[in-house]
């Protein structure tokens, strides 16, 4: 590689979600190829917030559909994005506290109904929680008692601080969370599977190098990485 590419750390925004695996990978890349990696994880609406203001990074990874819209909007290129991995969404609740049962649609929603209160992110399990509650027709009811993560915070640290008896994110967000008892995930029939993806920003100008570093992720060689993290390999 040139000694500039070897010298300057590619830049990564990321959401929260992949947080974790982006870190641990960075560094492995870095050890191997010498070519630093600097990950920068926010929430996922500010990473694109960033990426469309014109903040220059060379890699952004974010949910598909939130890339997708990256791409229309001609902010990065959709010809060199890579599926990186996906994530389904798990429940949580304070360590120590009871099990709830969350064995079957009906069950999640007789343990949401009887919560005092239900921790939630801004992310796509989020919006997926919400359109559960709406089609249950119990948005109204639980309304008091739902708690939006603020953009970056984890729905872990809710639940671990008491700030909500319960809460729903993204398995790999909630898996190194101290303080709490992952119980399980949503059932399949109202899991939801997000697949978040990688792709070169249009501000780089190191198209090669950045190119490099998503073949890392995408490669085989990732998927234990993946999978130590709470998500699946694609």
């Amino acid at each position: 590689m040139p000694t500039d590419t070897l010298n300057r750390p590619l830049t990564v925004i990321s959401s929260m979600a992949t947080r974790h695996v982006l870190t641990q990978l960075a560094d492995a890349y870095e050890r191997e190829s010498g070519q630093p990696v600097s990950v920068v994880s926010v929430g996922g609406v500010e990473a694109a917030r960033r990426v469309q203001e014109g903040d220059r990074f060379d890699i952004v990874v974010l949910a598909s559909d939130a890339l997708e819209r990256l791409g229309r909007s001609g902010h990065i290129d959709l010809g060199s994005r890579r599926d990186v991995a996906c994530s389904r969404v798990a429940v949580a609740v304070k360590l120590g506290e009871p099990h709830r049962d969350i064995s079957s649609e009906p069950a999640v929603r007789d343990t949401i109904l009887r919560a005092r209160s239900i921790g939630y992110s801004t992310g796509p399990s989020g919006a997926h929680l919400l359109g559960l509650f709406r089609r249950w027709g119990i948005l109204d009811t639980l309304a008091p008692r739902i708690v939006e993560a603020p953009p970056g915070v984890p729905v872990g640290s809710l639940v671990a601080e008491g700030k909500v008896e319960i809460g729903f994110q993204q398995l790999s967000e909630l898996v190194h969370q101290p303080g709490i008892t992952v119980i399980g995930m949503l059932p399949p029939a109202i899991q939801a599977a997000t697949v978040f993806s990688a792709a070169i920003c249009m501000t780089t100008s190191r198209r090669d190098a950045a190119k490099a570093f998503l073949e890392r992720l995408s490669a085989p060689a990732a998927d234990a990485v993946k999978i130590e993290h709470g998500m699946e390999p694609v």
